[in-house]
């Protein structure tokens, strides 16, 4: 069976298509990809709209519509890529953009856009969408999701296995070898959210190539131990967050603290560090026995960034990304939307309750008829 995946994650940088072929034997083949960069404009007015001060209901409205029409296309594009007729594809699973992720709020919520019906219509192919909602009426952070897929496709009988995944908020999964003992994995902090927001105010670059700027700065102990010390980082899973918590203006409150203040790119490298030292600590408190770690996300192309995680890290034999696994580290992500709009479709639990939370396991998203 045939589906298509459709990612766009918090760092807010593109809409990332993969079409894939799930059968018993060979479990997941990736046959096309595309990614589609969002407008400068666009990306503004969602990061506008993300903002924990925002309430321009009409905005949301209007960017659900654009988005439905971007993801539409950008399912067109892998299909054409992939050479597939419509006919052909069993159902597109698209995460949509997340604005708001409040799991924690008196009234629990995760809200994506990226409106269905119009991927549905434009795309003439069944849609499942808000993917989160369903494990939050049954108790449960709505996130992270993707371990699910990560034990489908990277779990081994012989070591225990992590997957971090660093996308704008890092997250872990733990493949324990052991069948029958619980997968777990949770949202460890900033991934790339924080790092790029501090290059485009200081540099004007959407990312810091290859960790570049970082690299030539300092880490400022004091500023690094101050913000390890957030109440998030302390917290016990299950847990969640996203740019609503690490924004620029929780880095400010730190940063007004400092006297004298550090330099930018001093700045840059400490965030790189708080990244890397972050999810490190996450897997040594909680994973001590984990033998391999695999990276996907945008992160890894980040090369001061994953140099200074496998200093983190050394204790741990193995860290490579998920191309050792024969599944390129950009596309993971949206493969996982992909593998669960086949869950959906065929009826089977999409979230893990060791993971999420949620009272139990139950079938996730909505499912928009083609």
């Amino acid at each position: 069976m045939n589906y298509i995946g459709l990612m766009s994650g918090t760092s807010m940088d593109a809409i990332d298509a993969v079409a894939i072929s799930i059968s018993s034997d060979t479990k997941l083949a990736v046959l096309a990809t595309h990614s589609a960069p969002y407008p400068v404009e666009l990306k503004a007015q969602l990061q506008r709209l993300g903002s924990p001060s925002s309430s321009e209901l009409e905005l949301a409205a209007q960017l659900d519509t654009r988005l439905g029409e971007l993801f539409a296309s950008a399912a067109d594009e892998v299909r054409n890529k992939a050479g597939l007729e419509r006919q052909h594809i069993s159902a597109v699973g698209s995460h949509g953009q997340t604005v708001r992720h409040c799991p924690g709020a008196q009234q629990p919520f995760s809200l994506q856009i990226g409106n269905p019906a119009i991927i549905a219509e434009r795309t003439g192919i069944a849609t499942v969408a808000d993917f989160r909602a369903r494990d939050i009426a049954a108790g449960g952070q709505g996130a992270p999701l993707a371990p699910a897929f990560h034990l489908w496709m990277f779990h081994s009988r012989e070591r225990n296995r992590a997957v971090v995944n660093i996308g704008g908020i890092a997250n872990i999964s733990y493949l324990p070898a052991q069948i029958g003992q619980r997968v777990r994995g949770f949202d460890t902090g900033p991934g790339n959210t924080l790092l790029d927001h501090w290059v485009a105010k200081h540099l004007g670059h959407n990312f810091d190539a290859d960790g570049k700027w970082a690299a030539t700065g300092t880490v400022t102990v004091t500023l690094l131990e101050r913000l390890c010390n957030d109440d998030y980082f302390r917290a016990a899973p299950p847990k969640s967050t996203g740019p609503e918590h690490f924004d620029l203006d929780w880095l400010q409150r730190y940063l007004a603290e400092m006297r004298p203040p550090p330099q930018a790119q001093d700045v840059q490298a400490t965030l790189t560090e708080l990244t890397a030292r972050t999810i490190a600590q996450a897997l040594n408190d909680h994973f001590p026995s984990v033998d391999e770690i695999y990276v996907c996300g945008g992160g890894t192309h980040n090369k001061h960034l994953m140099v200074r995680l496998r200093s983190n890290l050394s204790s741990v034999a193995l860290v490579e990304t998920t191309a050792a696994l024969g599944l390129d580290p950009d596309w993971v992500e949206a493969a996982a939307f992909a593998w669960l709009a086949h869950q959906t479709m065929t009826g089977q639990p999409g979230n893990l309750p060791s993971v999420t939370g949620a009272r139990h396991e139950v079938v996730l998203g909505g499912i928009y008829k083609a």
